[in-house]
């Protein structure tokens, strides 16, 4: 089976890729020639996901799936959320982002956060979101070197360390996107 993963991130793809069946064949967006930048100006994680994905089934005729994250931080009343990759402006840069996050919780004592994975499969006539979340926490500065995004300030409930601190394959196992791409998995059993 071949589906296209509506990014154009390869460290998402490279996470992905490690957790699906290879019986399942990846194209990302560049394999197809989708150069632009899919708009995401849906107000909520889901419809970002599904729009993506629509996206793709529609000028370019692949079955595709496509996620969308966001980091909801109890503090920040679930912010940043559906603009998680925008925080600190257009550029979406993962290091201002961070920085950003950092300086709001400064002076908050409450840490709570989840990271928030929707995938939206858009295959042949069918349209199924898929959910996945992972609890923690942000921390005081940033740690490790894997990962991207918000990993080096987000620790896993029942972890010491960072996602950035964890190898991929830990990451894999508890993550939101792994949660996500489990179910999208079972659908396909």
């Amino acid at each position: 089976m071949k589906l296209v993963f509506a990014t154009h991130n390869q460290n998402k793809l490279k996470e992905v890729q490690a957790l699906l069946p290879k019986y399942i064949e990846i194209l990302s967006l560049d394999d197809i020639g989708c150069t632009e930048d899919i708009p995401e100006e849906e107000d909520t994680i889901a419809g970002n996901a599904m729009a993506k994905a629509n996206y793709v089934k529609q000028h370019y005729g692949y079955d595709c799936f496509a996620d969308d994250t966001g980091l909801e931080v109890s503090a920040l009343g679930g912010a940043p959320g559906v603009y998680s990759a925008r925080y600190a402006g257009p550029q979406k840069n993962d290091q201002d982002n961070v920085n950003k996050l950092l300086d709001e919780l400064k002076d908050h004592h409450d840490r709570s956060a989840r990271f928030k994975t929707v995938i939206a499969l858009n295959l042949d006539r069918e349209k199924i979101l898929f959910l996945g979340i992972a609890e923690g926490a942000i921390t005081t500065k940033p740690q490790g070197d894997n990962g991207f995004g918000y990993d080096p300030v987000f620790q896993p409930e029942g972890y010491q360390e960072t996602f950035a601190e964890l190898p991929l394959s830990e990451k894999n196992k508890i993550s939101h996107r792994a949660k996500a791409m489990k179910a999208l998995i079972e659908y396909f059993k």
